[in-house]
This record gives C-alpha cells, structure tokens and sequence, in this order.
C-alpha cells in the first residue's frame, strides 16, 4: 500500500480570511483519501532573509519551515498580486529556501483565488522556475473568490466541489507527484 501524499500549502496572504487561503481550506477539506493538506502558518513569522543567517545561523522557525518543505511530497502556492508582484511574505519564504537543497525537482501546484493577478502569477512560475522547483502547470487552479462576499465564496467553492474542479486540479498534481516517485 502507498503512503499518504502530504502537501504543504503556502498562502502568500497572511490574513486569515484571505480568498486565498479559503481557496487551500477549500483543497485540504476536500482532498481525497490518501491525501492530507497541510496549510502553513509560519510564513508571517519568518525572519526577514539575510544570507549572514543562513547555515549554522539560521532562525528556528525558518529551520521548522524548512523541515515541512522537505518532509512534503508536493508544494501548493496559492497568492494574491500586490502592486503588480508577490507578496512580501511569501517572497521572503522562498528566500530562505533558494540556497537549501529542499527545493530542487520539488513538484509545485499554483492555485489563485481571482480572476485577475496575472503579474504576479508570471513572477511566481519564473521564482518557482528558477528554484528547480517541478512547477506542474496541467494542475494549475483559479477560482475567482475576489471581491465577493463570504456566502458568494461558499457558493463558488461549493460548485467547484460539485463539477469536481478542486478534485481534478488535486487529481492532475497527485498524478504528476506519483510518477515522479516512482
């Protein structure tokens, strides 16, 4: 029998009643048997990135963070644009990996809670890129949540269930994680 994927799920928002992070709530409640969503909530603690850090002078928490990246089987990111770019959090995070070696061929979903954001998604796929992560483009998820109300995002995320839109982008990146395990 295989084991369980574990997918660690990065939210470049830090509000916690952020579309985007609704958007991974979304994923994790209804991931399918077999697979278990791990929502991060570090992010917003990291240390700001120093090279001076790094190594036997890295923060804890960064080391924590560091730890749930590799222990995963696949990375979902899912981030809204601010002024045209990634948010400052999240850019900070994925700092502190470049130089680690946690990263390299790890497979990557994007998800997006909005119809718009296309700056930063591009910025996103080429920092992704750039890291040697295995960005699984067939899995990439938008849902717009943007600019709606709490009970319109329910009604959006409950149809996405319904006509199984969560579960085929989740199915498509499972798949890609399972053949490169093999």
């Amino acid at each position: 029998m295989q084991k369980p994927l574990v997918l660690y799920a990065l939210c470049g928002s830090q509000r916690m009643a952020s579309t985007n992070r609704r958007l991974l709530e979304a994923l994790r409640d209804n991931a399918p048997v077999g697979v278990c969503v791990e929502i991060c909530d570090l992010i917003g603690e990291l240390a700001i990135f120093n090279p001076d850090r790094e190594g036997e002078n890295t923060p804890a928490l960064v080391e924590e963070f560091a730890a749930k990246v590799r222990a995963c089987d696949g990375i979902i990111v899912a981030c809204p644009e601010y002024a045209h770019g990634l948010p400052g959090g999240l850019k900070n995070a994925l700092d502190w990996l470049v130089s680690r070696d946690e990263v390299p061929f790890k497979p990557v979903m994007i998800a997006h809670a909005s119809h718009r954001g296309d700056f930063a998604l591009e910025q996103l796929t080429e920092v992704l890129q750039t890291m040697s992560f295995d960005v699984v483009h067939d899995a990439f998820l938008r849902i717009s949540l943007l600019g709606k109300s709490e009970d319109a995002q329910a009604s959006v995320l409950a149809e996405s269930v319904e006509n199984r839109r969560l579960l085929s982008a989740l199915a498509k990146f499972c798949a890609a994680i399972n053949r490169n395990r093999i």
